[in-house]
């Protein structure tokens, strides 16, 4: 059976969160993160609410957190990568117009996303970073959305 576009960006998703997340990988600066104070449900509340409240639809929500722990035995391990961990896709059709006039290949950053991951009782919220010029417009909307969410 091939795979379907969307289940082959779900994995991509996937794999993407998990490189991006470890900062023992060498990888952080492919992402930025923020300390959330409070539980991983508040904090996935919070995105969530925040992201709707600026008007913006929700595409999808990946439960990556229990997919790893859920196929972790399959997969011949038995490390537990994050406790908890979601990541809410989704657009906004000014910002994308803006960023896809300036140049179609940017359609290749859409949808954006937000991660709240658990790890160890550390709750954090982050997003992948975007190259500079146009997809910055991007980048600064997902820090204002992270940053309302966290209370500040």
């Amino acid at each position: 059976m091939k795979p379907t576009f969307l289940s082959r960006m779900m994995i991509g998703l996937s794999l993407g969160l998990v490189l991006t997340a470890a900062p023992q990988a060498g990888l952080a600066q492919d992402a930025v993160f923020y300390e959330f104070d409070g539980s991983f449900d508040d904090a996935t509340f919070a995105v969530e609410n925040t992201i709707i409240g600026r008007g913006l639809v929700i595409d999808y929500v990946s439960h990556t957190g229990d997919m790893l722990n859920r196929t972790a035995a399959d997969m011949g391990s038995d490390v537990v990568i994050f406790d908890r961990a979601d990541i809410f896709l989704f657009c906004s059709a000014a910002v994308s117009r803006r960023v896809m006039e300036a140049d179609p290949a940017n359609i290749a950053h859409c949808p954006y996303n937000i991660f709240v991951t658990d790890r160890d009782g550390v709750v954090q919220i982050g997003h992948r970073t975007y190259p500079d010029g146009p997809m910055q417009e991007v980048e600064a909307l997902l820090d204002a959305i992270i940053l309302e969410a966290r209370g500040r």
